[in-house]
């Protein structure tokens, strides 16, 4: 992966909206020069879609309110936290497991 520390600098704030749940469209949207920001907004609409499927499984009568939405957001928000530091550190980061699925995203 080339570094380019101009735009990783630029754009790391935008970045860091990406993991941000809907905010992950901004740079995703405004940024499209800025391979930075596109990385990490496609990990951000990634983890988004993954955030809205636990609260679909988390309706599931007991299995869903006790295991799947609590521990499922609790996965969520450590993953957006550690996105946001790394983005803001100007890091490349890869979301475990989800990282696949973003880098099939072409816009």
């Amino acid at each position: 992966m080339e570094l380019n520390k101009k735009d990783i600098e630029e754009n790391r704030y935008w970045a860091a909206l990406s993991y941000l749940f809907i905010l992950c469209l901004v740079p995703l949207l405004f940024r499209k020069k800025s391979h930075f920001a596109q990385f990490h907004a496609k990990q951000g609409l990634v983890l988004t879609i993954t955030w809205i499927a636990v609260w679909i499984l988390g309706v599931i009568p007991v299995l869903g309110w006790l295991i799947i939405m609590p521990l499922g957001n609790l996965l969520m928000i450590i993953l957006s936290v550690l996105g946001v530091l790394n983005a803001l550190a100007g890091k490349y980061w890869k979301l475990p497991y989800l990282h696949q699925y973003a880098e099939k995203i072409k816009l």
